[in-house]
């Protein structure tokens, strides 16, 4: 089921990747449409200023991340665990558990920043009224080099972790993100 839900969602990624390049190219032929259509006379009396510079072309795979997150130097952050509801008879344990738990919730909150998260949603209607509404929601993903900033108590009983990723790492993982998502479609 997994493995299918995967297959799913790259099939879609690709579909819309080929819609932006779709939509990309009819741009550049409309541009170059309306160039051949100028007249002579028009195109002569162009003039570009010297400081004018062309805009350099992305790539497909920058033009689908870029617009989805922005651009910043690293990403943060920070998990949470509760000490008390730690399922251990010592209260040292106790903390022990709720610092690994805030640390996973941290990563956690990092992959859900770099790889985004997958919703399901569904919403029962009967007689014009909804019965029920469902979401499930899913983060799946790799993180390496990523800092742990801090690690401290936030109140009598719960922990909190901030971890840090910087933005180099976030590409080469998201670059090899789409990579695996292109091979699994082949």
């Amino acid at each position: 089921m997994r493995n299918l839900t995967q297959k799913s969602t790259a099939l879609r990624l690709a579909r819309f990747g080929t819609l932006l390049a779709l939509m990309g190219a009819l741009t550049a032929c409309q541009t170059m449409q309306a160039m051949m259509e100028t007249p002579e006379k028009e195109k002569k009396a162009e003039v570009i200023p010297p400081a004018v510079e062309p805009i350099p072309v992305r790539s497909a795979r920058a033009s689908m991340i870029a617009p989805i997150v922005e651009t910043r130097e690293t990403i943060t952050a920070t998990g949470y665990a509760v000490v008390s509801i730690q399922n251990h008879k010592t209260p040292a344990q106790k903390r022990l558990l709720a610092i690994r738990a805030s640390k996973l919730d941290a990563y956690r909150a990092l992959t859900e920043q770099v790889y985004g998260q997958h919703l399901d949603a569904t919403t029962t209607v009967a007689d014009m009224t909804v019965m029920s509404d469902t979401f499930r929601t899913r983060v799946e993903g790799v993180i390496y080099g990523a800092v742990l900033v801090s690690i401290t108590p936030a109140g009598d009983d719960t922990y909190e972790t901030t971890l840090s990723l910087d933005a180099r790492v976030v590409d080469d993982l998201r670059a090899l993100y789409l990579g695996q998502l292109a091979s699994n479609i082949r």
